[in-house]
């Protein structure tokens, strides 16, 4: 099958961790000997802040990793919708294009109904920025891929989308697995900033239990004030700036634990879904901490697979439990691994995705997909 795919960036994961997934579907459809063509914009804030912090290098690193993905970049008036589209059977646009792109292909749809046209969200902003994402005309697509099944279910309630359908992330596996390292530190975090609630989830479910344990720590991501690095600093955390993620086995080798902490939005009003880090950390072996997680999908087996956190008391109570006896790390690293591996790796998002794209799949009516 001939795959086309329109996302904000395939070479940069530079504050879009949207890339990681991608990354490995489009991997594994190219081994399965799919083709698959992916376009990204000249432009794209990610790729633009990835190149200006880190020069071209960020991108060969990819490169390397990943020799048999390329991109294509475009500018939205240069781009020739009806060439990029010849010959297609499913066709997956993300929900970081523009307004006017999804609109322009979704009207390419209607006079040239031969594939599938599928949009594609990852993020929170249907329930945290509504008017934005209701604003995409998807009167012509033939589903939306939704990453958890509040967000399906909000595109099908609010009369969005003709229909939609769950499609989780997961892990990629070829990438994302257990090293043998010798550790250096007790606890490591994967993540961006942010600001206002996001500030405050950091100081209860990072900075004060580390400081409390007094762990020695390390901190990944982009978007820090220098507020934030003070208060790293201050809490004894280290900085370690941006993490291409194809380093972030590497670095969880090195650690003892690693902790999750979903963004508010994801806890109250989109329960379910935990995004891309917790898959690849179970990946790679390390035991995980999660705070504010209701696994309400039933993706995991929470306290098995991972342990969880209510508040800051109980992260700092979990962090001692899991550093000082070795019989939890050990089931926590073995569950982890054995509930990634039967049922959330790309692998197994590849074959959802060939079942419900494939041609002899009619179009559902309205009223959702699971």
């Amino acid at each position: 099958m001939h795959f086309v795919i329109f996302t904000h960036s395939l070479v940069s994961d530079w504050n879009h961790g949207n890339a990681h997934f991608l990354r490995g579907i489009a991997d594994d459809l190219i081994r399965r000997g799919h083709k698959v063509e992916i376009f990204e914009p000249a432009d794209g804030w990610s790729r633009t802040n990835l190149l200006r912090d880190h020069g071209p290098q960020a991108i060969a690193g990819f490169e390397r990793v990943w020799p048999l993905l390329r991109s294509t970049q475009y500018t939205e008036d240069g781009i020739d919708i009806d060439r990029a589209l010849r010959n297609a059977d499913v066709v997956i646009v993300h929900e970081w294009n523009s307004h006017d792109l999804v609109a322009r292909i979704g009207a390419h749809h209607a006079e040239h109904p031969f594939y599938r046209l599928y949009f594609h969200d990852t993020h929170h902003r249907a329930a945290t920025d509504p008017a934005s994402m209701g604003a995409y005309d998807l009167s012509h697509y033939d589903a939306v891929l939704a990453y958890g099944g509040a967000i399906r279910d909000i595109y099908l309630r609010n009369g969005w989308a003709r229909d939609a359908i769950t499609w989780h992330e997961a892990a990629d596996t070829r990438v994302f697995g257990p090293l043998d390292r010798e550790k250096e530190g007790d606890l490591v975090w994967i993540g961006n900033w942010g600001d206002g609630e996001r500030t405050e989830e950091l100081r209860e479910f990072l900075i004060r239990p580390v400081k409390s344990l007094g762990l020695k720590a390390k901190a990944y991501g982009v978007r820090y004030p220098p507020e934030a690095l003070e208060e790293l600093r201050q809490a004894g955390i280290e900085y370690g700036g941006w993490l291409p993620n194809y380093m972030v086995p590497e670095v969880f080798a090195r650690y003892r634990v690693t902790v999750h902490i979903p963004r508010r939005p994801y806890s109250n009003a989109l329960p379910g879904i935990p995004t891309i880090r917790p898959f690849e950390a179970l990946a790679c072996g390390i035991p995980l901490i999660s705070a504010l997680f209701r696994d309400t999908e039933g993706l995991f087996h929470p306290g098995t697979d991972f342990l969880c956190a209510a508040d800051g008391g109980a992260m700092a109570n979990q962090i001692e439990a899991v550093l000082s006896n070795p019989d939890p790390r050990g089931s926590l690293i073995h569950h982890g691994l054995k509930t990634i591996h039967a049922r959330h790796t790309c692998a197994h998002r590849v074959d959802e995705l060939l079942a419900f794209a494939s041609p002899r799949r009619a179009v559902a009516a309205p009223g959702g997909s699971t």
